[in-house]
């Protein structure tokens, strides 16, 4: 088991590095001076040096890079260009949102996920089965923004149940908080439960299959008993596996949600980033992005070995 979270924790720390090189080296190539856009057009050439310089921006790409993670390994994201302000404090503040926006989508994403899975895999080729596969099949066709803008409409403008947009903030009311996350979650959900829930109907239906399932009901174990007690467990590596890349999607993906409800998040706050130029809030978001993709991916491989020990054991 040592070897094998040796192996997974070098894998990690490789993809980090390779990851850290194509981040800066993609930012590095695009045109536009920050400098620049920060003093305006009618800026002289002498001021725009002076700040380029303050920034650091004037050094060579292999000394900044170095600069910048070393800055990292302390814990040290440097200053933001266009808020004058250090990064560290804006990716905490706009994480604040994110991470509990995309653990809501996550659970609720995987409550249905499950729930309709295995219903659906009880009842293969049966009327609820079909249903189900109908229901993912539509809801694998929305677009997210395009369904948050209908759950705006109805539960905003005709119900008027929640707010249509923003952010209240955890230290004013967290239920207020709570609340505002709840359709944005739901408008990221919908799409990923429709994925795992035929991930784990496909799943369900291979282990149904095996030996095991036979014997159990055999000693008289209830078909519920069976499904919920032992075919779901063992068919929860493939799940797993999807409900790991949905969750960094889920991260990495809030661009656009947090755009349609307003969300002081860390997507937002990369749009902004990026419309201001300021790529030093830029780099550092995606390569925390990044890194909690790769470390989301990291802890998958441990659960594998929770649930499975003799994948460890093969792995050696």
């Amino acid at each position: 088991m040592s070897i094998f979270l040796l192996k997974r924790a070098l894998i990690l720390l490789a993809t980090l590095a390779g990851a850290s090189l194509v981040i800066f080296g993609m930012l590095e190539i695009l045109p536009g001076d920050a400098a620049l856009l920060q003093m305006g057009p009618d800026a002289s050439p002498q001021a725009v040096q002076a700040l380029a310089a303050q920034l650091g921006l004037d050094r060579p790409p292999l000394e900044r890079y170095l600069h910048w993670i070393a800055g990292l390994l302390q814990g040290d994201l440097g200053l933001s260009y266009a808020y004058s302000t250090p990064v560290s404090e804006l990716v905490w503040e706009r994480l604040a949102v994110t991470v509990p926006l995309a653990i809501m989508a996550m659970l609720l994403s995987a409550v249905l996920a499950l729930a309709a899975g295995v219903y659906a895999a009880a009842r293969h080729h049966r009327l609820g089965d079909i249903g189900v596969m109908a229901l993912s099949q539509l809801g694998m066709a929305l677009p997210n923004f395009w369904f948050a803008i209908l759950l705006i409409l109805f539960f905003s403008v005709h119900l008027q149940w929640f707010s249509a947009g923003g952010f209240p903030g955890w230290g004013e009311s967290p239920w207020e908080a709570l609340k505002s996350l709840l359709l944005p979650a739901v408008s990221l959900a919908v799409v990923q439960a429709a994925i795992l829930a035929r991930v784990t109907r496909s799943a369900v239906l291979e282990v149904l299959r095996e030996d095991f399932v036979r014997t159990a009901r055999a000693k008289g174990l209830s078909r519920r008993a069976t499904l919920w007690g032992h075919v779901l467990r063992n068919a929860l590596i493939p799940v797993v596996t999807v409900m790991g890349l949905q969750f960094a999607n889920l991260l990495a993906g809030t661009i656009v949600v947090e755009n349609v409800f307003y969300l002081p998040g860390l997507g937002r706050l990369i749009f902004q980033s990026i419309a201001n130029r300021d790529l030093i809030v830029v780099r550092n978001c995606v390569m925390l992005l990044a890194a909690m993709v790769v470390l989301i991916n990291f802890i998958v491989d441990l659960l594998y070995a929770v649930i499975d020990p003799r994948i460890a054991s093969r792995d050696i």
